[in-house]
């Protein structure tokens, strides 16, 4: 039976390019394949009308997210108040069709009691009061340090009173889903659509460990840098780190140790090539919200992975990973995984693993049921 649903995106969701709007792409493409028919409403602030976006959707309307100080509330979240429009109200109420607000951000009209008599579905991407909590302590920034604490005070308050409201929660982590378990109408775990269909991780061994990501976000910047300062200073094996917008602090660390690449602002196409090549990911995290889409692209496209508790526990990847927590421990892990050939034995085992949570079109299924 032909479905309508009405997706709000707090970003353009193409090209998908950040871990931020990959599952918001995938998703529209295999909701197409299921004669899904989609309105599609995006904030836009700087990744401009995306023409690519019409193959998939009905409708494409973009609305202007409302940057400075003029969107800060004393009660509101400003990821929330600066994405305030009534022509986006005025778009979702010409019908009746079912709605789908990706995160906490595009909440304002469920908040606003604009969208009564709806079904309304909250896609939860992160627990954003605990992970603006967790930037506050990786920044040195002060200005940027009181906006996350700030931020983080006000979702504590607005993100349960919201979620409540909402007729049907999917998180992308099962640890999310139990968090909200008690405050959620109904909550369910729905894996986030990828790019991949298939684990393309290449045989045999490589010469290199790897660590990625958008070096620009404080996050990745603190957990390369402990890579550097607590891991490789003590060990003679290559590390490449690559990524976005490496800062010069990074830079010049990375420039004391030979044995230590720096590669900044790579390409998609030598992006790919890293990750598979590498013969260990390297994925520390000191975040422990979500699903990191970098540790889904290593286990996809890469060999062996290393990751802390914070960046695996809950996303169904677990087994696909070796873990370690203290720098002693991840030289430790290096020291003896380095030398493991990657096997045929390692790719079925993964196929298995991530298809019996991460299959995009079973995925979708389960979406369109909920509508």
């Amino acid at each position: 039976m032909e479905k309508h649903l009405h997706i709000v995106c707090l970003d353009v969701p193409y090209p998908p390019d950040y871990g931020g709007v990959f599952d918001l792409f995938y998703k529209l493409r295999y909701l197409k394949e299921l004669d899904v028919k989609i309105i599609l409403h995006c904030f836009e602030y700087g990744r401009g009308q995306q023409a690519a976006l019409d193959e998939y959707c009905e409708k494409v309307y973009y609305y202007i997210r409302k940057q400075g100080i003029g969107s800060f509330s004393f009660t509101i979240p400003y990821i929330v108040t600066s994405r305030k429009s009534s022509e986006l109200i005025k778009n979702l109420s010409s019908d009746r069709y079912p709605v789908l607000l990706e995160g906490i951000h595009c909440t304002l009209p469920l908040w606003e009691n604009a969208l009564r008599g709806r079904k309304v579905i909250l896609r939860l991407h992160n627990m954003e009061s605990e992970y603006y909590r967790q930037m506050a302590g990786m920044t040195k920034n002060l200005f940027r340090k009181l906006y996350f604490l700030n931020e983080s005070r006000l979702l504590k308050k607005y993100e349960p009173a919201v979620i409540a409201k909402a007729d049907h929660i999917i998180t992308v982590s099962e640890r999310d889903a139990v968090y909200i378990k008690d405050i959620a109408k109904y909550a369910d775990y729905l894996p986030v659509f990828t790019g991949w269909n298939r684990v393309s991780s290449r045989l045999g061994t490589g010469d290199y460990c790897l660590y990625h990501g958008n070096l620009s976000v404080a996050e990745n910047e603190t957990a390369a840098l402990w890579l550097v300062k607590s891991v490789f200073a003590g060990l003679n094996i290559p590390l490449k780190i690559a990524g976005k917008r490496p800062s010069q602090n990074l830079i010049t660390a990375c420039a004391a140790h030979p044995h230590i690449e720096i590669i900044g602002d790579p390409d998609e196409k030598k992006m790919e090539q890293l990750v598979s090549d590498a013969q260990i990911n390297l994925l520390p995290s000191f975040s422990s919200t979500g699903i990191k889409l970098k540790l889904l692209h290593a286990v996809f496209c890469g060999r062996h992975c290393i990751v802390n508790r914070r960046m695996a526990e809950g996303t169904g990847l677990e087994s696909a990973c070796y873990f370690a927590e203290t720098g002693n421990a991840f030289q430790e892990m290096i020291n003896t995984v380095y030398y493991i050939p990657f096997t045929q034995q390692h790719i079925e085992a993964r196929n298995g693993l991530l298809f019996s949570h991460f299959n995009n079109a079973a995925n979708a299924e389960r979406l369109k049921a909920m509508l």
